[in-house]
Order: structure tokens, then C-alpha cells, then sequence
């Protein structure tokens, strides 16, 4: 019996940021208007990784908006993104799980807008 080589996964990790709503029992604070979720998901290609991404947080009672995808770790890199090694541990575990990471979680107040045009990396 011969072993056959593995297939080299498809699978990449994109970088999501995703802003969500209010719903009942979001877990959101109590005050807050909704929130904005940085996120490592896995995925063929970035619209599936999207599509997994909505699809776990609406079954965690959350309410997803929108979301924009700011690529691969490669991509970033080649943008001049500065990745931290907590964030590259982060996006290795997404593809190592075939999963999707909410690494960090802002919840929104009134007054506050999600900025998605920011300059600084």
C-alpha cells in the first residue's frame, strides 16, 4: 500500500471586517447600537469565506450588515500591512480549523461610525 501525497488545501484565510446590528440576545452590551467584528475566516476564494462568516454569525443571534474583506495574509503583506505574530497565530488557527476567528469585537454607541477608509495600517 502506497501512501499518497497530501493535496495541498485550497483553503487560504481572509482577513473580514464585519460590521452587525442589533437583535435580541446579540450579546452585545446594553447601550450599544451594534458593533464592528475583525475576523479570520477560511475559504476557497473570499466570497465563500464571506458566506460562511454571515452564515455563523446569524447563528449566533447576531444581525450582520456588512462586509468588507481586506484579503489574504499575502495580500496584506504585499500592501505593506504590519502583521502582528498574535494576528498571523490567529489567521494560522482559522486555516488549521478550516474556521472563522472573531479576533476582536468594538461595540458601537450613538455618535459612533465605522471607519473603513482609514489610511493607517
Amino acid at each position: 500500500m502506497t501512501d499518497k501525497p497530501k493535496k495541498k488545501s485550497r483553503q487560504q484565510v481572509y482577513t473580514l471586517l464585519v460590521e452587525i446590528g442589533r437583535k435580541d440576545g446579540d450579546g452585545l452590551p446594553k447601550d450599544s447600537t451594534g458593533a464592528a467584528l475583525m475576523i479570520y475566516a477560511s475559504g476557497i476564494d473570499e466570497a465563500e469565506a464571506v458566506r460562511e462568516t454571515v452564515a455563523i454569525l446569524k447563528q449566533a443571534d447576531t444581525a450582520p450588515l456588512d462586509v468588507s474583506g481586506y484579503g489574504t495574509l499575502d495580500e496584506r503583506l504585499q500592501e505593506g500591512h504590519d502583521i502582528a505574530d498574535e494576528e498571523r497565530a490567529l489567521m494560522q488557527r482559522a486555516l488549521d480549523e478550516n474556521s472563522v476567528i472573531v479576533a476582536q469585537m468594538t461595540p458601537f454607541f450613538d455618535g459612533d461610525t465605522l471607519n473603513t477608509d482609514a489610511t493607517e495600517h
